[in-house]
């Protein structure tokens, strides 16, 4: 069983969903972004911050910041490039 570490998270989040313009929400896919990889993306690409510095602010190890960052920036992908939705869980 993994072990479930309690992460630092900071960020205030306003939105928990957003969607292609022009297609009903009930007619979209979702990709889900956990609480830990909105932070690593806010961390990373919005604050511009370098890894091993994200990890320290989110008290986790570099590597597992980057996995976390690699899964979230997938996710994101996938969404815009086939036209899914975006959800954030539990904001």
């Amino acid at each position: 069983m993994p072990r479930r570490i309690r992460r630092r998270i900071r960020g205030k989040f306003h939105y928990n969903c957003f969607k292609p313009c022009g297609i009903p929400a009930h007619n979209l896919d979702y990709e889900v972004l956990t609480k830990d990889e909105i932070e690593a993306i806010r961390l990373a690409d919005f604050e511009g911050l370098y890894q091993e510095d994200a990890a320290n602010q989110m008290e986790i190890s570099r590597p597992t910041f980057s996995r976390i960052l690699n899964s979230a920036r997938k996710k994101i992908a996938n969404a815009l490039i086939l036209g899914k939705g975006l959800e954030i869980q539990n904001f």
